[in-house]
């Protein structure tokens, strides 16, 4: 066999130069003939974790991304593995999330003839451009650093959304960092624009001022400016209601943070009698507002970066456009001397403590598991929960989050992504352990990714709660329909499928158990899988049914 040619520069050169910049360690895909280039380039100088389907490589770039100070990467194929990234570019663009999605394509001068090259499909960009809010084609080799700087210029851009960019083979290989075209400064990420409506902004300061009850709700637009946050819930003495995408933005052990319970009985009250809501980077949810029935103070001030978004769900007396790190830092400066009744702080506490009280006496052994977890896992740990009745009924609310960047989950509701989401965000906060919460469910729609997990080797338990099926929407035909359609599933040994890829692996059947593994899973600093056998916990949970409107219609 004759030596190698020696290895010329290539457009995967440009590529990680670009994501050194940016302060990237890694990017997740999985190698094709059509993204060669990129994928060896990111193998010799940073790192290439091979996940086994598309999906799973943006779903780890954005656990990546969202755990992380940097945005994540996702490397695929044209055509079918471009398609498969798509589903998961959903669920980046519903959680405003910074995924760059580098796709190969092929032969620049086949591009639009239609001949049926291998991995060829019609229409790509259009494809892309539903699911990213930029999406670009190399043309030329030496566009590949303009292209790719304007990929990563709207990735950086509040509000976050993922960014496409498909790059012709031939110009892969064609493309050398010596032969770029444009001179344009490394890119950077814009600080928060100021506040224009000066007016707005007093007016709001205003009627926060003059409030004697008020309640903050918080999403995922509020999470850059956490400090703010929660001096201005202290200084109002308002409860903070979030989001499930704004948890952790103060830390939930805070005495104020209602946390994600807006739509639970116990806290209607203290709802119907607030007189102000200042709303903040939320999307009002119809799984978080009981599909729209719950009603708001009438005197409601909204902030968003999107003009779109204020008064879109709920009437607003004041709206501002702004982002929340700009916005509450100016209203702060803004408030004279609150005149809260101190009575209200007292009760939003005591609210708080019976929201938590009451979910803890549904969800039966469940509240010793989630008391384990917070108890073995330390603040810093990402808890990547991935959608199932563990973490619906009390992962999302009950167990308690202090960092927003350790907060994951699918928000777009779609099951199958938490293990993926979690790698990434493992490799994104190598030092402390990332939990994920998973169903048998979910987890089998890419059971392949317990290969990636070990191999990648990240600090992370995997804990499977297996109920046979699709618990979720089993519970949800108990209660509608009365009989089951499509939710009773065979399930893997999961001793087997761990064993077979060499992961240590544990067995739960009571909450006891379940703490013990935990912490031997802890100690290994590597990963493991700890199944829970739903079936044998007791006491059993009440059956958890979601918040789903349901039509009902008659004959």
């Amino acid at each position: 066999m004759s030596p190698p040619a020696a290895r010329r520069a290539s457009g995967g050169d440009i590529l990680v130069a670009l994501l050194e910049e940016h302060g990237v360690e890694c990017a997740f895909g999985v190698v094709s003939v059509h993204n060669l280039p990129l994928v060896e380039a990111i193998e010799r100088r940073l790192r290439f974790v091979p996940v086994r389907h598309e999906a799973a490589a943006v779903n780890a770039a954005d656990g990546y991304a969202r755990a992380g100070g940097a945005f994540g990467v996702a490397i695929t194929s044209t055509g079918t593995g471009a398609g498969n990234a798509a589903g998961s570019l959903v669920e980046a663009l519903t959680a405003g999330s910074r995924v760059l999605h580098v796709t190969g394509q092929i032969e620049s001068e086949f591009l639009g003839a239609g001949r049926g090259v291998i991995h060829e499909v019609p229409r790509q960009p259009q494809m892309l451009a539903a699911v990213s809010r930029f999406t670009a084609t190399v043309r030329r080799a030496r566009d590949a650093r303009r292209v790719l700087r304007e990929a990563i210029d709207d990735l950086l851009t509040a509000p976050y959304a993922p960014a496409s960019v498909e790059w012709p083979i031939d110009l892969q290989y064609a493309a050398s960092p010596a032969d770029q075209d444009g001179g344009a400064p490394p890119s950077a990420s814009p600080g928060p624009a100021p506040v224009r409506d000066g007016a707005a902004l007093a007016r709001a300061a205003r009627l926060l001022t003059a409030a004697e009850r008020p309640l903050i709700w918080a999403g995922g637009g509020a999470r850059s400016a956490g400090p703010a946050l929660g001096e201005l819930a202290e200084r109002l003495g308002a409860g903070l209601l979030t989001s499930n995408a704004g948890r952790g933005t103060v830390p939930e052990d805070h005495e104020l943070v209602l946390g994600n319970f807006a739509a639970r009985p116990e806290l209607a009250p203290l709802i119907a009698d607030a007189d102000l809501l200042l709303s903040i980077g939320t999307h009002f949810r119809s799984n978080e507002t009981r599909h729209y029935g719950l009603e708001p103070p009438r005197t409601h001030v909204q902030i968003d970066l999107d003009p779109a978004a204020i008064g879109r769900v709920y009437p607003v007396t004041e709206g501002i456009a702004a982002e929340a790190a700009e916005a509450l830092p100016a209203l702060l400066a803004a408030l004279g001397p609150p005149v809260a009744d101190p009575a209200w702080r007292r009760r939003v506490i005591d609210t708080r403590a019976r929201a938590r009280r009451a979910l803890g006496e549904e969800i039966g052994a469940y509240r010793e598991v989630c008391a384990s977890l917070r108890a073995r896992l330390p603040r810093a740990s990402v808890v990547a929960r991935d959608v199932t009745i563990p973490s619906s009924s009390w992962g999302n609310r009950l167990l308690e989050i202090y960092d927003s960047r350790t907060n994951i989950f699918p928000l777009g509701g779609g099951i199958g992504q938490g293990l993926a989401m979690g790698i990434g965000a493992a490799l994104a906060r190598p030092d402390a352990p990332t939990a994920v919460l998973a169903g048998d469910g979910g987890l089998a729609v890419h059971l392949g990714e317990l290969a990636t997990l070990a191999e990648a080797a990240p600090w992370c338990v995997l804990i499977v709660f297996n109920d046979g099926g699709y618990g979720v929407l089993r519970n949800m035909q108990d209660e509608h329909v009365g009989r089951r359609s499509g939710v009773d599933l065979l399930t893997p040994d999961f001793a087997l499928l761990a064993a077979s890829v060499g992961l240590p692996y544990e067995l739960a059947l009571s909450a006891a158990q379940f703490d013990a593994a935990l912490e031997k899973a802890l100690a290994l600093r590597a990963p493991f899988v700890l199944e829970v056998d739903v079936t044998a916990l007791s006491p059993a949970p009440r059956p958890f049914v979601p918040p789903v409107h349901v039509p009902h219609t008659t004959e």
